[in-house]
């Protein structure tokens, strides 16, 4: 079994809790981490891997790994096929329970999932993806969003990324989150829009609360990250290097810093999309076996 981060006990002992595995259905089965991760999870207790995508590849792919005769669905699709779109038909006819990204293009897998017509979308609600991690030497699991969909998010869509972030940190234990909205710098200037936005969004909550949780903003990166920080730049704010949560301007933003933390900062943690009627996890194609897993766990935690 896999050694993970204990502050991610809580949410792999939620998967763990229900009667019976969840069916997991792996869009794209041709991906050596996320096989991985999904049969982790079923030697876990809490997940049937339902397998969907080209027979050749998966096959080869379960004889080099020695999966072979583990207990699995399979389903073969050809490549006019979506397997994103023959996952969701089978999580509505009640056939699986979990959509799982596998070796298929972020585009491909969000564009069904965004598509009215599956009625996927929970209502009044915006769909966003949100990593939750755990940094080296930090005390504290700390989620960052939206890291996928939204590349210029409005000031209402931001606030919305705010609701679903704080609903993804309840889920894993944290009560009040302490939610960041991050920017260059800490006060508003008229020259970056978005530090004018933050700060609109911070009196609007004010006024009337987007979510259980206090919210911050504009406030710079090495505030949010550091209490050694605020005291030198004499920044009086008792949540800095306690924060569980950051909203981030644009997608950029959040791409970079999500991606300095796994490759440079060796982070580990889990991908969720919120704002759906489905459980959906989701991992990068690069990702680590871990990630797939604790991704699942949490997609699992996150149902309804």
């Amino acid at each position: 079994m896999l050694e993970y981060p204990s502050e991610f006990d809580g949410i792999i002992e939620n998967a763990r809790s229900y009667n019976k595995p969840w069916r997991i259905a792996v869009a794209g089965s041709d991906n050596e981490n996320i096989l991985k991760g999904v049969f982790e999870a079923q030697e876990a207790g809490f997940a049937e891997p339902i397998l969907i995508g080209s027979f050749k590849k998966t096959k080869a792919m379960l004889d080099s790994l020695g999966y072979a005769d583990r207990n699995y669905d399979f389903y073969p699709v050809t490549d006019n096929t979506s397997p994103v779109q023959y996952a969701i038909e089978m999580i509505r006819a009640g056939s699986a329970d979990v959509l799982m990204r596998g070796n298929v293009q972020t585009r491909d897998f969000l564009l069904p999932i965004l598509n009215k017509a599956n009625h996927l979308i929970k209502e009044d609600r915006l769909v966003t993806q949100i990593n939750v991690m755990k940094l080296p030497d930090h005390d504290r699991l700390i989620a960052v969003s939206d890291v996928t969909l939204l590349i210029e998010p409005t000031i209402e869509e931001r606030e919305k990324v705010i609701q679903n972030m704080v609903e993804v940190l309840l889920k894993f234990g944290v009560k009040t989150p302490n939610i960041a909205l991050l920017s260059l710098v800490e006060k508003p200037s008229f020259h970056m829009k978005d530090t004018v936005e933050a700060q609109t969004i911070v009196m609007r909550h004010k006024d009337e609360p987007l979510a259980d949780c206090n919210l911050y903003g504009p406030i710079a990166y090495d505030l949010i990250i550091s209490k050694e920080a605020a005291r030198l730049k004499h920044f009086d704010c008792e949540a800095c290097g306690e924060f569980d949560g950051i909203v981030v301007p644009n997608l950029l933003a959040g791409n970079l810093i999500c991606k300095f933390w796994d490759f440079q900062l060796n982070a580990r943690g889990c991908g969720v999309i919120a704002g759906t009627n489905i459980p959906i996890a989701i991992s990068g194609r690069s990702e680590t076996v871990e990630h797939a897993f604790l991704s699942l766990a949490a997609s699992i935690a996150m149902a309804d």
